[in-house]
C-alpha cells in the first residue's frame, strides 16, 4: 500500500524535475548564445577543442539542429517537403560546440565518448568540400553569413560553397569601378562578376520548374555569352558572292526593352526576379550600355514608354549620333515603338507612322502601332549618292492576345500595305526591306509562314492557331476566320496593297457607291408588283410605303464618287515583298530551339528581323520557300540562346539582361552599283 502511494507521488515529481531541468538547459543555451559575442565564443571554443562530448549532449545538439529551421526568421529559412534550408553563420557552429562544452561542465560526467569529436571533425571536413550532386542547396548572399544547406535526412551534413579561381579576378576590381553603378559594370567590365539577387523567387505558376539561382562565383556574362556569327565567310550553296563586290555595311538591332508601366501592371509575371533589378533606375543604364556595346546603325525598339523616351532615351540617343522617330500606342496605352538611325550613315527620305485601330471595325479595334521609314545610305565623298539603293525599315509590335489571330493578320496586312507603298519603285519593283518587331507569333506559325512564304489560306482556320502561342483546340468554342477577313471599306486588298495601287477595273465592270444605289430603294419602279408575281391578298398586293425618315427620290444622276474596284479572293491573302528571317530559330550546336523571351519561365521566339531576299526558282522544301541574297546581303548575326541557358540565369529579366526579351542584331550589306565592276 505504501509502495503504491509512493509510486503515484514520486513518479510525477520525477517527471516534473526532468522537465524543469530540460527547460533550464534550453533557456541557458539561448541566453548564453544571445549575449555572447563572436570573440567570446571563439575563445571558449578554442579552449574546448579536442574535448569529447557525451552522446546524450550530442543527441541534444542534433535535436536542436532539426528544430533550428523553425526558430530562424522567414528570410533565412524556407522549409519544404523534401528539404530544409537553414542559414548558419560560423559563429552559430562555434556556439553549438560551446553549448556542448557548457553542458559537459554542468554534468561533470567522467565518462566521455569519441563520437562527438569525430562528428566535429567530419563537420569541418565537409565544410571544405564541393557541394555534391545529391545535396540540394539554395544559395542566398547575406552580408555576414555563409549559406549552408542541411538535408532533412542528415541534419549534420552541412555544405559550404567553396570559392574558386574566379574570386581572384573579382578582388582585382579597382575602388573606382566598385563605386560605379553595377548596371553599367555588368556590360563595361567583361571580367567582372555580377552577383545574383539575395533571395531566389518562385515562379508564379504552381508545379512549374523554378529557375535555380547561379552560384555567386559564376558571372552572368559567361553564362549568357552570345557569339557573333560571321555569315559572310561561309560559302552559300545557292549563291557564291563575289569578294570584289563593294558593299555598304550596317548593323540593325531590334529590341523589346520592356516598358516600366507594363512591369508594374503585371508584377505577377516577374515574381522570380529580385525587386531591385526591376527598378527602372537599374534597368535603364543596363539597356543603354547594351545598345552602346553592340553599336547598331539602325535601332528598332518596342515597348518604349513615352515619358521615358522624351525625357531620357531620345536625348541619350541624340548624344550617341541617332536621329529618332517615335509612335505611341493609341488609346490609354503609355508605350509605343521607336526607330533610330545614325545620321552619319543614313538620311531620311520619308517617315510613315501606322495606327492599327480603326473605329467601327472589330477586326482592327486594338491600339497597336507601327513605323515605316525610307532611308538613303550616306556614301563617302566622291561617290554618287544614288549608287546604293534606298532602304525601307519597318518596326511594329503586334497584338499579344493568343486568341485573336484574326486581328494579328489584319494588323500585319496593314503594315505590309504601308511597306508596299513606301518601298515600291517607279518601275514596280521594291527597294530592300528590313522588317523588325515583336510579332507575338512563334516560328512556323501561320502568321510566320505568311510573312516568309508570301501567302496564307485562312478561311475556316481557328483564330488562335494563327500565332501558335497557345493551344485552345480543347475548348468547345473557338473563333474561326471567314473570308473576307476585313471589309472592302478598309481600302486594302487581299494582296496587302492599298486600293489606289490596284490594277484598274475592267471597262465592262461597273461599281457604284452605296449612297447612289440607296436612292432606288423606294422608287416607283421598285414598288410596282411584277406581272408574273402571284397575287396573294394581304401579301403581294400591298405597295410598300416609304418610311418617314427616308429621303425622297431625286432625279437620276450619274454617280459622282464611284468606289474603286477591290478584287477579293476566297480566303487567301498574299504579298510580294519576298521576306526571309535573319535567324534559323534552331541552335544546331546545342540541338535546341532559339528563344527570344521567357514568359512564365517557358522559352519561345516572338521577335524577328526579316529582310528582302531573292526567291529561288522551283525550289521549295516542305512548303517552305527558299531564298538567296539579292541586293541586300546578310553578313552576320548575334547568336541567340536556348531555354536551358536562360534557366541557369533565372530567366529574364536578370541582373545582366534588363528586359524580358533578348536583343536581336544583324549585319547587312547593300551593293554599291557604280563600283560593282571595280
Amino acid at each position: 500500500m505504501i509502495g503504491t502511494v509512493l509510486c503515484y507521488v514520486l513518479l510525477p515529481a520525477a517527471r516534473l524535475l526532468r522537465a524543469l531541468r530540460d527547460a533550464f538547459f534550453t533557456c541557458r543555451k539561448n541566453v548564453f548564445l544571445a549575449k555572447s559575442t563572436s570573440t567570446q565564443i571563439e575563445d571558449v571554443f578554442a579552449a574546448s577543442r579536442g574535448r569529447s562530448v557525451p552522446e546524450e549532449q550530442e543527441a541534444l545538439l542534433q535535436e536542436w539542429l532539426e528544430e533550428g529551421a523553425g526558430d530562424l526568421p522567414a528570410s533565412e529559412s524556407a522549409p519544404s517537403v523534401a528539404k530544409v534550408s537553414v542559414t548558419l553563420t560560423s559563429d552559430w557552429i562555434e556556439g553549438s560546440e560551446l553549448l556542448m562544452t557548457s553542458l559537459s561542465d554542468l554534468n561533470s560526467a567522467p565518462e566521455v565518448t569519441q563520437y562527438a569529436g569525430e562528428h566535429l571533425t567530419e563537420l569541418h571536413a565537409l565544410a571544405s568540400l564541393e557541394p555534391q550532386d545529391h545535396t540540394v542547396t539554395e544559395l542566398a548572399e547575406l552580408p555576414t553569413e555563409e549559406t549552408v544547406a542541411v538535408a532533412g535526412s542528415a541534419p549534420s551534413a552541412a555544405v559550404v560553397p567553396q570559392r574558386d579561381h574566379q574570386t581572384a579576378s573579382c578582388a582585382a576590381v579597382s575602388v573606382e569601378l566598385q563605386n560605379e553603378d553595377p548596371a553599367v559594370l555588368a556590360w563595361s567590365l567583361v571580367c567582372d562578376e555580377e552577383m545574383v539577387p539575395k533571395e531566389p523567387y518562385a515562379w508564379p505558376i504552381q508545379d512549374m520548374v523554378q529557375c535555380s539561382s547561379l552560384p555567386t562565383e559564376v558571372p552572368y556574362h559567361e553564362v549568357l555569352w552570345r557569339d557573333w556569327e560571321d555569315l559572310s565567310a561561309k560559302p552559300c550553296e545557292l549563291e557564291q558572292v563575289s569578294k570584289n563586290t563593294p558593299l555598304f555595311e550596317f548593323r540593325v538591332m531590334s529590341y523589346n526593352i520592356l516598358a516600366q508601366d507594363l512591369v508594374e501592371q503585371s508584377l505577377d509575371l516577374y515574381l522570380h526576379c529580385h525587386p531591385n533589378i526591376l527598378n527602372w533606375n537599374y534597368r535603364l543604364p543596363n539597356l543603354l550600355q547594351e545598345i552602346q556595346h553592340w553599336d547598331p546603325d539602325v535601332l528598332c525598339l518596342q515597348e518604349v514608354q513615352e515619358n521615358h523616351y522624351w525625357e531620357q532615351l531620345e536625348p541619350t540617343f541624340k548624344g550617341m549620333g541617332f536621329t529618332c522617330f517615335y509612335k505611341r500606342r493609341t488609346g490609354k496605352k503609355t508605350d509605343g515603338c521607336a526607330v533610330c538611325y545614325k545620321h552619319s550613315r543614313f538620311q531620311l527620305i520619308s517617315f510613315s507612322p501606322i495606327e492599327y485601330f480603326r473605329p467601327g471595325l472589330d477586326i482592327l479595334n486594338r491600339d497597336n502601332v507601327g513605323l515605316v521609314l525610307l532611308l538613303q545610305p550616306v556614301l563617302p565623298e566622291g561617290l554618287d549618292p544614288k549608287a546604293v539603293s534606298p532602304l525601307c525599315v519597318a518596326n511594329t509590335h503586334v497584338l499579344f492576345n493568343p486568341r485573336r489571330g484574326d486581328i494579328k493578320l489584319a494588323q500585319m496586312a496593314l503594315l505590309l500595305a504601308e511597306i508596299d507603298k513606301i518601298a515600291k519603285t517607279t518601275e514596280g519593283s521594291y527597294y530592300p526591306v528590313i522588317l523588325c518587331g515583336d510579332l507575338n507569333s512563334v516560328p512556323d506559325s501561320p502568321l510566320y509562314k505568311f510573312i516568309r512564304n508570301g501567302e496564307l489560306s485562312y478561311h475556316g482556320m481557328p483564330a488562335w492557331k494563327v500565332s501558335g502561342q497557345e493551344d485552345f483546340s480543347q475548348q468547345s468554342y473557338s473563333r474561326r476566320m471567314l473570308a473576307p477577313l476585313w471589309p472592302s471599306s478598309l481600302g486594302v486588298t487581299d494582296n496587302c496593297q492599298y486600293v489606289t495601287f490596284c490594277q484598274p477595273k475592267k471597262q465592262d465592270r461597273r461599281k457604284y457607291s452605296r449612297d447612289f444605289l440607296l436612292q432606288f430603294h423606294y422608287c416607283d419602279l421598285a414598288c410596282e408588283r411584277p406581272a408574273h408575281l402571284v397575287l396573294l391578298e394581304g401579301v403581294t398586293d400591298a405597295k410598300p410605303d416609304r418610311p418617314p425618315h427616308w429621303p425622297k427620290p431625286a432625279a437620276m444622276v450619274k454617280d459622282p464618287d464611284p468606289q474603286p474596284f477591290v478584287p477579293r479572293s476566297s480566303g487567301i491573302i498574299q504579298h510580294g515583298l519576298n521576306l526571309t528571317s535573319v535567324y534559323s530559330h534552331f541552335l544546331p550546336q546545342r540541338g535546341r530551339p532559339e528563344v527570344t523571351t521567357m514568359p512564365m519561365g517557358l522559352g519561345t521566339t516572338v521577335d524577328y528581323i526579316f529582310y528582302s531576299a531573292e526567291p529561288v526558282e522551283n525550289r521549295n522544301r516542305g512548303g517552305r520557300r527558299l531564298y538567296q541574297d539579292g541586293a541586300l546581303k546578310l553578313l552576320g548575326r548575334l547568336s541567340l540562346l536556348s531555354e536551358d541557358v536562360l534557366l541557369m540565369a533565372n530567366g529574364l529579366p536578370n541582373p545582366f539582361c534588363s528586359s524580358d526579351h533578348l536583343c536581336l542584331l544583324a549585319s547587312f550589306g547593300l551593293e554599291i552599283a557604280s563600283l560593282r565592276e571595280g
